[in-house]
């Protein structure tokens, strides 16, 4: 049964279009969330006009004038207090959410440019990395986002067999690993599998009508459904956090290597 205690779920979303394919599955999620009594928060960046580069302007005071390294000036600047207030209101939503939900259309096998911006800016060092100022000893299930579920739901233009195992592009969740297991997983986030919608130029009422059944099942299991199973740095596997023991599924490398099975 999925759960009815009431949870914060944040919703960031990417596309110019109301129209859209992405757009849509946003509307249903908030009408499945909100009925589940659900407090939904959302984030529009192209309605927000959100500031995608990440450069010395998101800084207000420097604690190196004379050469801008992002990682210093990044942990100054969430230790002082001195974060532009954007990056600061979309951290308070982040920091208040059980879950966040990315919603885009695959362009060039990633993300929106837009949507890369915002979490260049908003995972700021001392929240998402360097955690409790401890190097990288918080970090792959651990961290300053640990506790916390998300979930990507990605608008793909082309067909689902060029996604298969031996399709032509790869497959969709080898092409998002960047994001789910580097973006999410790294801060501490526990990571739901992709919803995938693909043919998204080439959907009609028939098909819409099953994508949002299939949309709405995945909603009301999102707090009760299996993450990805990534691998822990600290569980075991990883002796000096680094590289996977000699003995953890010897003969495995690549991606696949660091998904249990």
């Amino acid at each position: 049964m999925p759960s009815t205690t009431s949870k914060n779920v944040l919703l960031v979303h990417a596309h110019p279009e109301p129209t859209s394919a992405t757009r849509h599955l946003v509307q249903v999620a908030i009408h499945t969330l909100e009925a589940q009594g659900h407090t939904v928060t959302q984030s529009d960046l192209y309605g927000m006009g959100w500031k995608a580069v990440f450069d010395q302007d998101d800084f207000l005071t420097r604690a190196n004038p004379e050469r801008l390294a992002f990682i210093d000036e990044s942990g100054h600047a969430y230790a002082t207090g001195s974060q532009t207030p954007d990056v600061e209101r979309e951290q308070a939503k982040l920091l208040a959410a059980d879950a966040v939900i990315l919603l885009f259309p695959l362009w060039w096998f990633g993300m929106p440019a837009i949507m890369k911006g915002w979490i260049d800016r908003v995972w700021a060092f001392g929240l998402a990395y360097g955690y409790q100022d401890a190097g990288n000893t918080y970090r792959y299930g651990e961290g300053g986002l640990a506790g916390k579920r998300a979930m990507l739901a990605v608008t793909v233009g082309g067909p689902a067999i060029d996604y298969e195992p031996r399709g032509i592009n790869g497959p969709l969740e080898q092409l998002l690993f960047p994001i789910t297991h580097g973006s999410l997983f790294f801060p501490g986030m526990q990571v739901l599998p992709t919803f995938a919608v693909y043919d998204a130029v080439r959907i009609d009422a028939g098909r819409m009508a099953l994508i949002e059944s299939s949309w709405q099942t995945r909603l009301q299991d999102l707090f009760d459904s299996a993450p990805i199973a990534f691998r822990t740095q600290n569980g075991g596997d990883y002796p000096d956090r680094h590289v996977l023991a000699e003995d953890v599924v010897p003969g495995l490398f690549g991606l696949d290597a660091h998904i249990k099975a």
